[in-house]
């Protein structure tokens, strides 16, 4: 969850720096360059896979790492670190939605209330907040439409990992979309890279894109280790660490003003989570009662692994 935060508050720095394509691929060779050899030496050598497999890694790759990394480093140089990580914070509530529009999954009247408060909570940080003379960004408006872009991508990454998730092992899923990431934004960053002045880069922001990528790592492996042993209902207490952090880490390193509309969206934020789980929960005990789920335990919903994925 730390790591995930203090990503955006690290990429906000990065963007005032970098060309956002350039950045993502230092980001994704870094990351490149730690899980491939941990991936061979742990599986004697690159894992087969079927080529229905390798697709979807890479759409997940596609939505989640390239579309992600896009809509968020964009977004970042319009609003701020702050009001990004309380908007990122609806990814279990998207997740819900996405079920419910392409994948059939019911609407309970706890996701409904929850996807409206969720909507409310955005709409309050993006039009109810301060100047963006004070700290909110050069025009967060769309700044805040497109890191919502990237929770959208974010929720396609976490679907599309369930779907492999039996049959992939989680090393293997995170080398593949991090390799599948850098071949994605490598034209693009050569491209930028022609025309950069590298020597205008400060030592900070080089910490900035090296930490961006270790923060990858790490969060990659975090998120598998969680999903193996924690339950959704415990992860589903830490998740509201995300933007109550991103507001704190968002003023203490960038000297981010800290606004009333700022609680608000967490508020709502939270509550959307809090009914996402209640939801999950309900469908996972009806599974057990009935002996449609697994033998042993019920499937998690793909809501309830996004929160796993943010406690990380």
């Amino acid at each position: 969850m730390i790591i995930v935060v203090s990503i955006v508050v690290v990429s906000k720095v990065i963007t005032t720096n970098f060309p956002v394509f350039l950045a993502a691929a230092l980001r994704f060779a870094i990351s490149s360059a730690i899980l491939v050899p941990a991936l061979l030496k742990t599986e004697h050598g690159v894992p087969s896979l079927g080529k229905k497999d390798v697709g979807i890694l890479f759409v997940q790759a596609f939505a989640g790492n390239f579309l992600f990394s896009v809509f968020l480093l964009y977004g970042l140089k319009l609003t701020s670190a702050a009001e990004s990580g309380i908007i990122l914070g609806t990814v279990p509530v998207v997740i819900g939605l996405i079920s419910f529009l392409f994948f059939r999954e019911a609407l309970t009247w706890n996701k409904g209330i929850a996807l409206f408060i969720a909507t409310v909570g955005v709409g309050a940080i993006s039009s109810l907040g301060i100047s963006p003379t004070a700290g909110q960004g050069a025009n967060p408006l769309p700044g805040n439409a497109l890191v919502f872009a990237a929770v959208i991508g974010e929720a396609l990454w976490t679907i599309l990992g369930k779907a492999v998730s039996e049959r992939v092992t989680p090393l293997t899923i995170a080398s593949f979309t991090s390799c599948f990431g850098l071949v994605l934004f490598l034209p693009l960053a050569v491209y930028q890279a022609r025309s950069f002045n590298v020597a205008t880069v400060t030592p900070l922001s080089w910490a900035a894109v090296v930490y961006y990528g270790l923060g990858t790592v790490g969060a990659y492996m975090l998120w598998y280790q969680g999903v193996s042993k924690v339950s959704a209902s415990t992860a589903g207490v830490f998740t509201g660490v995300q933007p109550m952090s991103a507001v704190i880490l968002s003023n203490l390193l960038l000297n981010e003003p800290i606004v009333w509309s700022y609680w608000v969206g967490i508020g709502s934020v939270l509550s959307a989570i809090v009914l996402m789980m209640r939801s999950a929960s309900g469908t996972r005990n009806k599974e057990m009662g009935t002996g449609t789920g697994p033998p042993g335990r019920a499937r998690r919903a793909p809501e309830e692994l996004a929160l796993l994925t943010y406690c990380s």
